[in-house]
């Protein structure tokens, strides 16, 4: 991806996952950062402090006091209020403040990038691309949202890696409207459901993105119907969208003999033209992860990656940070902690579960007021639906980031709705009521899921129920 001499950038807000990935990035290309975060002040996120402290990053209290003459510019996250000190200062000295889709832009037009799409499965997919290009030796780089499992291996944050070649795999965010400033060499739109904004809105967006992509456009179709029962297809057109009227050159992979385990999946894939088949067996459970394994098998074969290799790669997948990920066992019961925060991803979550235990024991955390009264409908049904009889769902109180906002709604209201459906749910004003609760309930043969998104204190909260079931058992 070549280097970038000694730029001094400023990174605003960069305990969060965009930018800190950014930062990561830049130092790798021999660039020179500092940051700051409203967290850090706080006395949070140490262990992000501590990996970027490790690659050269100089921390500084978010107060205007880390910029100088000598940044040549400023990264900045969406949160950041135009009154925020960080911002004063930038203005006082006259230093651009380029917003974080702005720098993610000018990396993916740099060199050939994969930009994934969709508003489910983005992290999962980047991550699963990336392990089939670096296990085939093409030394490709990746900017993430979510933290690959086999970078934190290498002792890295986890969502950052910049390789030897040209090759970039990023996730393209539609959550606030900055898809938009995306042209990548090759686009991969996973799926489209309500999720921060309505449907035909995304589909309008998306459309919008899959005619900016360069050489390939690809689109994810998980409609049974359309197919073989029991099978899902990946359909990739090259050279993006054809001419109005044009038919454009299309390739298929589809994914047939789909058998779910506790465990992990297997499948076969074959492509169409000369690309053959190859059985897959992924060691990550659930129907969607095997769209996803589907759709990186699909881009990496457009990048020339054959389906053995992809199959050989899958099979010792890593997986990511809180994509259905064990915190361990206690006295029979499992805790899984999981990212799962929107309809979709909620009830495929759950589904997982069930291929694991019997009976779950759920505890799920709504953040954002706005989100939970957009999606409100839509929650109580995907709960009420994954959720079996004997299940059993605790929510607390929606977490609330800051900000303006009208707190005009409560998790209770979902926890009620769910209960009138038959469903076993509990509120909670907050999350110390639940671990008690749920240490009570729990029995061996459980799966204890946590689930939730922004929320920083969840990964700890999950090693602490886990801990809290050591204890009793």
């Amino acid at each position: 991806m070549g280097t970038l001499g000694v730029t001094k950038v400023h990174f605003i807000g960069i305990a969060g996952s965009g930018v800190s990935a950014l930062a990561q990035f830049h130092v790798m290309g021999g660039g020179r950062a500092t940051g700051s975060d409203r967290a850090f002040d706080r006395g949070e996120a140490a262990e992000v402090r501590e990996k970027l402290g490790e690659l050269g990053v100089r921390v500084f209290p978010q107060d205007g006091s880390a910029l100088d003459g000598s940044h040549a510019y400023a990264v900045a996250s969406a949160a950041l209020e135009e009154e925020n000190p960080e911002m004063r200062r930038a203005r006082e000295l006259s230093i651009e403040v380029r917003h974080r889709a702005d720098e993610l832009a000018r990396h993916v037009s740099a060199g050939r990038a994969i930009a994934v799409a969709g508003t489910s499965g983005k992290s999962t997919v980047a991550a699963m691309a990336f392990e089939i290009l670096d296990h085939v030796g093409l030394s490709p780089s990746i900017i993430a949202g979510g933290e690959l499992l086999a970078l934190k291996e290498r002792g890295l944050m986890g969502n950052a890696l910049r390789g030897r070649s040209d090759l970039l795999v990023v996730e393209a965010d539609e959550s606030d409207g900055t898809l938009a400033r995306y042209r990548p060499w090759l686009g991969v739109l996973l799926n489209v459901s309500k999720d921060h904004k309505e449907v035909a809105e995304l589909k309008r967006m998306f459309a919008d993105f899959r005619g900016r992509c360069g050489e390939f456009a690809a689109q994810a179709l998980a409609e049974f119907e359309d197919f073989m029962p029991g099978s899902l297809a990946f359909r990739v057109e090259a050279g993006g969208p054809p001419p109005r009227g044009v038919a454009g050159a299309r390739e298929e992979w589809v994914a047939r003999d789909v058998r779910l385990g506790p465990e992990g999946s297997r499948f076969s894939v074959s492509a169409s033209g000369s690309r053959g088949e190859a059985r897959f067996s992924i060691p990550v459970p659930g129907l969607y992860n095997v769209e996803n394994a589907l759709a990186a098998a699909a881009t990496c074969g457009r990048v020339g990656v054959s389906l053995e290799a992809a199959a050989a790669a899958l099979a010792r997948f890593k997986g990511v940070s809180r994509r259905f990920e064990r915190v361990g066992m206690a006295g029979g019961i499992e805790v899984v902690s999981d990212y799962a925060h929107n309809p979709v991803k909620l009830e495929a979550a759950l589904r997982a579960a069930h291929l694991r235990a019997r009976r779950v024991l759920a505890v799920f955390q709504l953040h954002g007021y706005a989100p939970a009264r957009f999606l409100k409908n839509e929650l109580i049904e995907s709960l009420s639906a994954a959720l079996s009889p004997e299940d059993v769902l605790w929510m607390p109180e929606i977490f609330y980031a800051g900000g303006t906002v009208r707190k005009d709604i409560s998790a209770d209201d979902i926890v009620r709705a769910v209960a009138a459906r038959g469903r076993k749910a509990f509120f909670a004003a907050d999350r110390g009521e639940i671990v008690a609760a749920l240490v009570r309930e729990a029995r061996p043969g459980d799966l204890v899921l946590v689930m939730g998104a922004r929320d920083p204190g969840l990964p700890g909260f999950a090693r602490r129920l886990l801990a809290e079931l050591g204890v009793k058992y």
